[in-house]
């Protein structure tokens, strides 16, 4: 199998270039096309490389689409997506370049998850070059909004037959046989009065996706007088991660974080708390805006595990609930946090909201319910689980890493029989989400092998 592996590097690695140049984040529709049209073209380019390798590809409405190797009744699929999260700002090399250096492919998109998606992509080419005889039709299945919501996906299960099993490379491995239950949320405050006595806040904004831990906010103020700048001036002399603008009287107060994905903020610096810190540093009166701020510091601040908020919940299984902020902005007078939270998977969305509720009502805060994926979880000893890991074992030789529950969610709990299995290993950088992501072209090799490994014994 090293041989075919070797063989098609080249093939691999151009492959993933051409599919990160297209910048697939979710737009509004136009036309034909659900999510906009990168994420359509991203699509189609995936169909059309994997009818070069012979296989028999199908476009359901650009809101998903598959190929297939083999003719078989029953089915393996593979699940991937082709849609990314904003590339946000501070990258090295050009977010949508396909750079490759050190040997490092880097670009939006080339761990989460067009990366596996090519070498998932190469696994079926391999099998069918070797002329290995499979019991089961095997079907890589491309979704094109997994970020935001799925929606593409359950169209999909719509139109055709869900697969007989299936496995996603879109987490880590070993195997994945649980995710935490995502939910998706608004937390608002009317706002009546943004004045204080030394300026007028006209916006604040920050963060791109609820999922994704907030590498910039900003705030703009309109100055009433000249004697609170030097208050501003010093505050962000003193913190690296503020910076300002000064455009006829109006200020703009700019905070820099690091991105992260949302099942894992410890893993960044979310701007939108800096920001809040920094206003609540210079705002005198008790208006709405300092109401907010308040209840921010008092509640959230840099927790990431709700406890103060009223969720802070746990189980033996997947640990502590995940709290991220993702999105701050003001709009129709109101003032709206966009909140991700990952919860456990012996818990459920009414017990996470009703403890936060309690807490909320203190501070005059409104809670929107929006998104809601919940919770999967599979035995350890499940036939999926006990083969997928049995494959990884063998290929890494890694004997000691278990099966796991993560936080973060995938194609798997759409179907009755997935799980999610790579890409990203033990030990390995984890850069999804973030600048400068990427992946290494010896992982791209290996986890091809394991993938390919995985449907020969999957569909033996």
């Amino acid at each position: 199998m090293k041989k075919y592996i070797d063989k098609y590097k080249d093939d691999m690695i151009n492959d993933l270039v051409e599919l990160i140049k297209i910048k697939s984040v979710e737009e509004e529709k136009v036309d034909n096309m659900p999510f906009g049209n990168g994420p359509a073209k991203a699509l189609d380019k995936a169909l059309e490389l994997c009818k070069e390798k012979g296989f028999k590809i199908k476009n359901i409405d650009n809101y998903a689409g598959h190929a297939d190797l083999g003719e078989q009744d029953e089915t393996l699929g593979i699940l991937c997506h082709l849609d990314v999260v904003p590339e946000g700002e501070g990258w090295n090399h050009g977010p949508y370049s396909g750079a490759v250096e050190d040997g490092k492919i880097f670009g939006r998109g080339t761990i989460d998850d067009k990366g596996p998606a090519v070498a998932a992509m190469y696994a079926m080419k391999i099998v069918d070059d070797m002329g290995v005889k499979l019991n089961k039709k095997v079907r890589i299945i491309f979704g094109t909004n997994e970020e935001t919501g799925s929606k593409g996906i359950e169209y999909y299960l719509t139109k055709e037959k869900e697969p007989d099993m299936a496995f996603t490379p879109d987490a880590d491995f070993p195997v994945i046989h649980g995710e935490m239950g995502i939910l998706i949320f608004d937390l608002k405050k009317k706002l009546e009065d943004m004045e204080d006595d030394n300026f007028k806040i006209l916006d604040i904004k920050g963060g791109n996706a609820p999922n994704m831990v907030p590498d910039g906010a900003y705030a703009i103020l309109k100055l009433k007088n000249d004697n609170i700048l030097n208050n501003i001036q010093t505050l962000i002399s003193k913190n690296d991660n503020l910076s300002m603008e000064n455009k006829n009287g109006e200020i703009k107060i700019i905070a820099k974080g690091i991105s992260a994905h949302g099942s894992t903020p410890k893993k960044g610096v979310n701007a939108i708390t800096i920001l809040l810190d920094a206003l609540n540093e210079i705002i005198s009166n008790d208006n709405d805006i300092n109401k907010f701020i308040r209840f921010y510091k008092e509640t959230i601040n840099e927790e990431v595990n709700g406890k103060s908020i009223g969720c802070g919940l746990k189980d033996d299984i997947s640990g502590e609930l995940v709290f991220n902020v993702g999105m701050i902005n003001i709009e129709n007078e109101d003032i709206n946090l966009k909140v991700n939270i990952r919860y456990p998977v012996t818990k459920d969305d009414k017990q996470v909201f009703d403890g936060m509720r309690k807490v909320i009502s203190n501070y005059g805060i409104e809670l929107v319910e929006d998104e809601h994926a919940k919770p999967l979880y599979m035995e350890k000893d499940h036939e999926l689980v006990t083969k997928l890991m049995d494959v990884y074992r063998d290929v890494t030789k890694d004997e000691e890493s278990q099966p796991i529950v993560i936080g973060g969610g995938t194609y798997a709990r759409t179907m009755k029989n997935a799980v999610a299995f790579g890409p990203l290993f033990p030990g390995e950088k984890d850069t999804m989400h973030q600048k400068n992501e990427y992946i290494s072209i010896e992982s791209l090799q290996r986890m091809t092998e394991i993938y390919a490994k995985a449907i020969i014994s999957l569909c033996e």
